[in-house]
């Protein structure tokens, strides 16, 4: 029960349309949207994060674990949350019809998605809906007459489009990945593997995600005061200059999940710092991460050093040493990015499994000394050819500086012309042969090579 008093201090959004977008299965809604029209074609637009930091305090247990962790990790069938459940998915969670105290930024902007005006708040918000990607994604398609929350969503898409070609245009790097999901039978095996890929409804969310926690930065560099940036280096030079030079000898041979691939190995590996360098890959001089307290530390640290140096409030960092808990949480981050990985592994390696001597299409994705990662279409398994299996009797030559095996002519046979290249992007059909779920590894044998 939040009490009188406390709702006094903030600023009151219950009777203003508001509503949350998430994924079906989600539970702990750590942000919601509040939507406003106002005089001369201006909107009020709410981006309201959840006040975590009202409910924990530094130094107390639920912070101690929630530091050790660093942030959530999200496995195939469960999640290990950073907060304990009750905080998390109950009294943190913006939940639907339920008053809920916030963190905001509140932005006035006018139709083009120009910001005039922003000002970070606390806030007491009461959402109107719980809604889907996909439930929102409806609105945005088929919109409704005198529908306030279709008129919101419309409104708001057209904003993150310009949002979004703004950051295109500014130099963002554009790289989206489909999300996986694994369809469980009654004794947790998975039985199928599907991919969505992200749809307007995402980047609605996204875009003004990514407005709040700029803006967050950008108000805090003025100050002068300590700050956690996220930050994203430049790439390598020389990552760079192989990548487009394979790009210009591939052409439009090579598939976009390639690309994308191997546009995120040229590039260094996002952070959290107390010095800021900007981050590349969003195209931002400044940018931080304030929109997700109940799954990041990080996200934490940052509400509290608003709290005290942007809105002058006595409250306790908790993190005597900045940079020391940016590396700790960039850390926690990497290993928990690394579990998420191998947890999906295990889990296509065991889906898999039940396919052994079936074939499938799918793509070159990895080149090696020791053989050919490939790539399936459809559910994305990654497994390998080993080298010894391709092309017995023949002669394999490994090319590093140009991501290929050369297969070469045997002795036995007779011209010159029956040299292959087996290289990224090649489309192959394989048979699945070995699966190992311990291990988390898939072998493949080639049948097909297209041309």
């Amino acid at each position: 029960m939040i009490s009188a008093a406390e709702i006094l201090r903030r600023r009151d959004f219950r009777d203003v349309l508001t509503f949350t977008i998430d994924p079906a299965q989600a539970k702990d809604f750590d942000d919601a949207l509040s939507f406003e029209s106002l005089p001369e074609g201006l909107f009020r637009i709410g981006v309201h994060i959840a006040d975590v930091t009202h409910y924990v305090t530094p130094g107390d247990e639920d912070d101690k674990q929630a530091y050790d962790k660093g942030t959530s990790v999200y496995y195939p069938d469960h999640v290990d949350p950073m907060l304990p459940e009750r905080l998390s998915n109950f009294l943190c969670s913006l939940r639907p019809d339920e008053d809920k105290l916030c963190m905001s930024v509140v932005f006035t902007m006018n139709g083009e998605a120009e910001v005039l005006r922003a000002k970070v708040c606390r806030t007491v918000i009461r959402s109107n809906y719980r809604l889907t990607y996909e439930q929102a994604q409806q609105h945005i398609d088929a919109p409704e007459d005198n529908n306030p929350l279709a008129e919101a969503l419309q409104r708001l898409h057209q904003m993150a489009l310009r949002l979004r070609s703004q950051r295109m245009r500014n130099g963002a790097l554009d790289i989206e990945q489909d999300e996986i999901h694994f369809v469980m039978d009654e004794s947790g095996e998975p039985t199928d593997v599907y991919f969505t890929a992200p749809i307007p409804a995402n980047h609605l969310i996204e875009e003004f995600m990514l407005l709040a926690n700029r803006t967050v930065a950008e108000q805090m560099s003025r100050t002068g005061k300590p700050m956690v940036y996220r930050v994203h280096d430049k790439p390598n030079e020389e990552k760079l200059e192989t990548l487009t030079r394979f790009k210009k000898r591939m052409g439009d041979n090579l598939p976009q999940s390639t690309l994308d691939m191997l546009t995120v190995r040229a590039m260094a590996k996002a952070v959290y710092s107390p010095d800021n360098i900007g981050h590349y890959g969003l195209a931002f001089d400044y940018y931080t991460h304030f929109t997700s307290p109940i799954r990041r530390y990080p996200d934490m640290i940052v509400h509290r050093l608003v709290s005290r140096y942007l809105l002058g409030e006595r409250h306790r960092i908790g993190c005597d040493d900045l940079k020391e808990a940016c590396r700790h949480c960039s850390e926690q981050e990497q290993a928990a990015t690394v579990a998420e990985r191998d947890a999906i592994k295990q889990m296509q390696a065991r889906w898999i499994a039940r396919h052994i001597g079936e074939e499938y299409d799918g793509y070159i994705s990895g080149v090696t000394d020791f053989g050919l990662f490939v790539t399936l279409n459809e559910s994305h398994c990654d497994g390998l050819i080993h080298i010894r299996t391709l092309y017995p009797g023949r002669f394999l030559d490994y090319d590093e500086k140009n991501c290929c095996l050369r297969v070469h002519p045997s002795k036995h046979e007779k011209g010159k012309g029956n040299s292959i290249v087996l290289t990224l992007g090649d489309r192959v059909r394989v048979k699945v042969v070995r699966a190992d779920a311990l291990l988390r590894q898939i072998d493949y044998e080639l049948v097909e090579r297209y041309s």
